[in-house]
């Protein structure tokens, strides 16, 4: 049986310059997400650029370069979009080189089964093991349900990638492949978060007294969720769980410093639950063939009715403003895209209905801009601004001046406790602008 199994497999090998070769104009091509970006595949696919035109590609929080979009900057041959931005995909949109497509996260898979047109998706994968499954790796959290609906589909073998053990969906079967494509591949890079500022150390201080032992956390990326991690790590909080959809070297640090457990989580007990990693090189080692931690799609993943069944889920993401409505602005700034609604809002909703959750969007008070003006981050109302969580479904804020609940209060309550988080130097105006919008009781102080 192995032996059928070893011919269907040199059956299907192609270079990746014939594999490519199914794509036609007007194709919607998949590349996943993450380290699930085709590399050798891009580049063979980007230099068919004179024969096709109209091909769209769809990617996530994948670095860079990215071949079909860096090759045509007149989009007549390739048009490439992001659910989620990362870094250098923000630097693609704000050249016009890349489309965001606006998503809430547990919805990845029912989007694909009901809405989306999958010709060709391609992927990198793991070696195939003994039982003849190439597995998905950190890119577990979206490819599933897209292989699923894409009429071919080409892997990328990498043998640099990390072999993640799953819930489910975590592998493809060889007889699932349409034609497999071998190659050297560099070394993975490392992804590293900005270092925590001062703000950040301050706000993740505030936080941490509102969790409790045997709390289950999930933390966005960057300084911030870095900072609640370094912090953790140093205090005396124990047997914590992960069930988060992106996981960071901020889990790591939890981990080495024993406090990731996993023992007290009443779903996946003793088991790291994630959809997606980035991060360093020693976070993808830790992740490779560990028992302790678990890859589930993002429709598990990110559920809130998932998620409302962990007990103490403590949920920890940031945001670019909101205003004294509540309002969260967390995805652009203006209208420029910057990240992606991802799962803020899934988490917002499931931690919030946990018994004993908690869910908190945390940003420092004030930002400084190019022309070195200060400008507070919380602002009288949104004028334009794309809006990520609705009032509705924001309860905890923090600033390094302190932390309020939302949750059930009145207009005036708001922004009360907003402008009594804002830096000191906007309070009386964000006062004024309270009055104008009545919703500043005249009793309040002034």
């Amino acid at each position: 049986m192995l032996k059928d199994f070893l011919t269907d497999y040199n059956r299907k090998v192609r270079s990746p310059e014939e594999a490519v070769s199914v794509v036609k104009s007007g194709d919607w091509v998949d590349y996943t997400s993450s380290l699930g970006k085709p590399v050798l595949l891009d580049r063979a696919l980007a230099a068919r650029k004179d024969e096709l035109t109209d091909v769209k590609i769809r990617g996530n929080l994948i670095s860079g370069p990215i071949a079909v979009a860096e090759c045509d900057e007149s989009q007549e041959h390739f048009v490439y979009h992001s659910w989620h931005c990362s870094s250098y995909e923000r630097r693609l949109c704000d050249k016009g080189l890349c489309y965001y497509i606006p998503m809430v996260f547990h919805n990845n898979a029912a989007y694909y089964e009901y809405f989306l047109h999958v010709d060709v998706v391609m992927l990198s994968v793991t070696p195939m093991d003994k039982h003849v499954f190439f597995n998905l790796s950190v890119n577990t959290g979206v490819a599933a349900p897209i292989i699923r609906m894409a009429k071919t589909v080409i892997v990328e073998v990498n043998e640099n990638l990390p072999r993640v053990r799953g819930g489910y969906d975590e592998c493809i079967h060889i007889s699932e492949v349409d034609y497999i494509v071998e190659g050297e591949h560099e070394t993975i890079a490392s992804v590293f978060a900005p270092e925590p500022t001062e703000t950040d150390c301050k706000i993740a201080e505030l936080i941490i007294p509102h969790m409790v032992d045997g709390a289950t956390l999930q933390l966005g990326i960057g300084s911030m969720p870095n900072a609640v991690g370094a912090m953790i790590a140093q205090s005396d909080l124990k047997d914590l769980g992960m069930h988060t959809e992106l996981c960071s070297d901020a889990y790591l640090q939890m981990y080495l410093a024993g406090k990731l457990t996993n023992r007290k989580k009443r779903i996946d007990r003793g088991k790291g639950v994630f959809g997606c990693a980035v991060g360093s090189k020693e976070l993808y080692q830790w992740l490779d063939d560990n028992s302790g931690v678990a890859a589930y799609p993002l429709e598990y993943v990110n559920r809130p009715s998932t998620i409302a069944q962990i007990d103490n889920m403590v949920s920890i993401n940031s945001c670019v403003a909101v205003d004294l409505y509540g309002q969260v602005a967390a995805e652009s700034f203006g209208a420029r895209q910057i990240s992606g609604t991802g799962g803020q809002l899934d988490f917002l909703i499931g931690a919030s209905a946990s018994r004993g959750g908690k869910a908190f969007i945390c940003m420092s008070s004030v930002y400084v801009d190019r022309e070195g003006e200060t400008h507070s981050r919380i602002r009288p109302q949104f004028d334009g601004d794309i809006i990520t969580s609705p009032r509705s479904q924001v309860y905890f804020l923090a600033t390094e001046y302190g932390v309020v609940n939302l949750e059930g209060r009145s207009t005036w309550e708001r922004a009360e406790a907003l402008i009594s988080i804002a830096h000191p130097a906007f309070r009386d105006l964000l006062v004024k602008e309270a009055e104008k919008r009545k919703i500043w009781r005249r009793s309040n102080r002034k």
